[in-house]
């Protein structure tokens, strides 16, 4: 295995990047989405016209939700991304931009539908175009990540009207659209704000780790990482200890801790080591942290008292 990997060390890193690991949340969301994928292709087939429905990805950051739409959608060979020729795009993907007015909003999905706006109009206008140019380009979903962005600094008014707008895309008469939405805990806010669209929605909740239950898991993921590496597990990190560590360090998030465990294997690398070791999980944390060894959960005792996601933590030092 060691002879097909890329010598150079930022290349065996981006190839470590590559690998995409399932968990049972991605494979629930993929389901879901593969069902309203063939549901709305058949009832095209069929030159029927029935509404459409939400799949609603909830995570905390750090989760590894944004990846796994990222995954999902790339790796569906049967989806047309973009295609110049006919200007076909099964799904667009774009992230709420800030601020999240409703007429921001849509200037920016007109633009991730190829079609920027150059003069002003109203956001009923801009919404109106949305809809037309999603049926142009035959989209089938509309992907919006940091969806909370949607409810924050809204009124109650302002945050009816984004309900509304949300569901009018998946009930259009003529071309309805289907929605992923990604998001943080606040995401749940826009969801349930409404019980008509609550009803749409199809939810899946990236669950943060658990340091009791899911060590073993840990362990695998660090022994698969490694060995695509070119490297052998070192006994220090194949122990249920140091995976409940990890599992800290990450917050508890599965997408975080993939990213610490590359981070440590290119400590190894840049050290030509054959093995990564718990140094090589410290230096990373201390350089990604800037935190005394005190604070640094690959060193202290009671490591569990501390908050990973602090950066240049001193423990109360000036």
């Amino acid at each position: 295995m060691t002879d097909q990997l890329p010598t150079n060390i930022p290349r065996r890193i981006l190839a470590l990047r590559a690998i995409f690991s399932t968990n049972r949340a991605y494979r629930q969301f993929e389901e879901r989405f593969r069902y309203l994928l063939e549901r709305r292709r058949a009832e095209i087939a069929a030159g029927v016209i029935a509404e459409a429905r939400c799949v609603a990805l909830i995570g905390a950051s750090g989760s590894g939700k944004t990846t796994a739409v990222r995954h999902l959608i790339t790796t569906q060979t049967d989806l047309i991304s973009n295609d110049p020729e006919t200007g076909r795009m099964d799904v667009a993907s774009l992230s709420v931009p800030t601020p999240a007015t409703l007429k921001f909003v849509g200037q920016t999905t007109l633009a991730a539908l190829g079609f920027p706006l150059r003069r002003e109009k109203t956001a009923q206008t801009i919404w109106d175009m949305v809809k037309d140019h999603l049926a142009a380009r035959r989209t089938l979903f509309l992907h919006y990540d940091e969806a909370q962005d949607l409810s924050r600094h809204q009124t109650p008014k302002e945050l009816n009207s984004v309900v509304t707008t949300l569901k009018s895309l998946m009930q259009h008469p003529v071309w309805p659209v289907g929605l992923i939405l990604t998001g943080t805990e606040e995401l749940k806010t826009i969801v349930n704000h409404d019980a008509q669209l609550a009803r749409r929605v199809y939810p899946v909740e990236f669950p943060r780790l658990n340091p009791l239950l899911d060590t073993d898991r840990v362990i695998h993921l660090l022994s698969h990482y490694t060995e695509r590496a070119g490297m052998s597990v070192g006994d220090d990190v194949a122990t249920t200890e140091f995976a409940a560590r990890l599992i800290h360090a990450a917050d508890r998030e599965f997408g975080l801790l993939i990213e610490l465990a590359i981070s440590a294997l290119e400590e190894a690398m840049r050290a030509e080591a054959e093995k990564p070791e718990v140094i090589h999980f410290t230096h990373m944390f201390r350089k990604r942290a800037g935190c005394i060894d005190g604070l640094n959960p690959f060193v202290a005792g009671d490591f569990e008292r501390i908050d990973c996601r602090r950066l240049l933590d001193r423990g109360g030092e000036t």
